[in-house]
């Protein structure tokens, strides 16, 4: 018997302990990865989103093929529950966006991993493009947000991250792409140019530009991650009263 993650929203949204539990093993290597790169220092934040994770809409439906889809609602669930700090200067999305408006939709990517706090390598490594690529366009898009804000320093992007990365996820609009239209460029089935209308609208906005960042970052987020022991999940099953014990046969998620 393959047990899918269909099947496990499916039995967290009927509150069945199996798929909380699978949950737990199979889900929290990505929540520990994700804490680990965006709030190192807050060692609660795991424990935050397990306790609000069961009362949240994290498990509100399940698309199919739903394994990055529902990774990406996680991502976005762990890096909500992060306090945002106030920076020394502040900046706001709408001038990022007139700031970075001559660069193209790919250009617009590669910047915004920045506010994501991903290095030029990282971010070539999930964009696929080389790492001086990177920094090319970072320097070129620091030179266009200097000329434009009132006030500005090295780092400002960065600095406004989690404010940047909260606006454009509630800027979205009806013409918004879905995620499989991201998710069939990141996998090789289109590029920009195979839909009319695709890349021009990407290009002009910024809900899309940052969702696009998400699903490239959920597929690295993936790699090298392995289920939890019985012994590391137990703390999470107590603490959701999920049972630990799975039936044989489970497909576990990431393998191995």
């Amino acid at each position: 018997m393959i047990y899918t993650c269909y099947e496990m929203i499916q039995d967290c949204r009927a509150g069945r302990p199996a798929g909380m539990a699978y949950f737990v093993s199979n889900y929290v290597p990505v929540v520990r990865k994700i804490a680990a790169h965006y709030a190192p220092a807050d060692p609660g934040l795991i424990d935050r989103f397990m306790s609000a994770a069961v009362q949240s809409d994290l498990f509100r439906d399940a698309e199919p093929s739903p394994e990055r889809w529902f990774l990406a609602r996680l991502r976005q669930r762990v890096v909500g529950l992060i306090p945002q700090t106030v920076p020394e200067i502040e900046i706001d999305l709408e001038t990022v966006a007139a700031a970075l408006e001559p660069l193209t939709a790919v250009e617009k990517q590669a910047v915004w991993m920045e506010t994501m706090w991903y290095s030029p390598g990282d971010a070539g490594a999930m964009l696929r493009m080389a790492h001086a690529t990177v920094e090319k366009i970072r320097a070129r898009a620091s030179e266009l947000v200097r000329g434009s804000a009132n006030a500005w320093r090295q780092g400002i992007l960065p600095e406004n991250g989690l404010a940047l990365g909260r606006a454009a996820a509630a800027a979205s609009g009806k013409e918004c792409l879905s995620p499989k239209a991201f998710l069939d460029v990141l996998d090789g089935r289109n590029t920009w140019g195979d839909r009319d209308g695709l890349e021009k609208h990407v290009t002009s906005c910024w809900h899309c530009v940052d969702h696009f960042c998400r699903m490239a970052e959920v597929i690295e987020l993936l790699r090298g991650i392995r289920p939890l022991t019985e012994a590391e999940a137990e703390p999470y099953h107590r603490m959701l009263g999920a049972q630990a014990a799975k039936p044989s046969g489970w497909k576990r998620l990431f393998g191995g």
